[in-house]
């Protein structure tokens, strides 16, 4: 169950939806998500250079709590755990869509620095 802190009451739909995207961190796990499908915890802190273990760990706790992810644990030693989108996060996600064509657009237009995206290898680890 959510938080009863990020239960409302809400002044409108984009006060709802900020809640559950707030943190730098969510939306790039979405990205995340949506580019790769289903993803490792380590691949995921690859894929998101500069997020620590802890604030990883924190987000991916609530976005499965506000149901945008999927954790799946797999009987196994060590422990496989992966990390894919639900319904409502890959929907999430496509509305996010036009804010990050409005952020390339802004990236181009101002001259801005982007961070390097790592390349997957061969067997689609980064």
């Amino acid at each position: 169950m959510a938080d009863s802190a990020r239960r409302g009451p809400y002044l409108c739909g984009l006060d709802s939806a900020l809640d559950v995207v707030s943190g730098k961190w969510k939306v790039l796990v979405l990205w995340e998500l949506h580019a790769h499908g289903v993803r490792r915890f380590a691949q995921l802190r690859r894929g998101l250079p500069g997020v620590s273990e802890k604030m990883l760990t924190q987000h991916l706790r609530q976005m499965e709590q506000d149901g945008l992810i999927h954790r799946e644990v797999f009987p196994e030693v060590p422990p496989k755990v992966e990390y894919s989108l639900t319904e409502a996060g890959a929907a999430l996600n496509t509305a996010l869509e036009p804010l990050g064509v409005w952020g390339r657009d802004r990236i181009a237009r101002e001259g801005l620095e982007m961070v390097p995206v790592p390349v997957p290898d061969e067997e689609g680890s980064a």
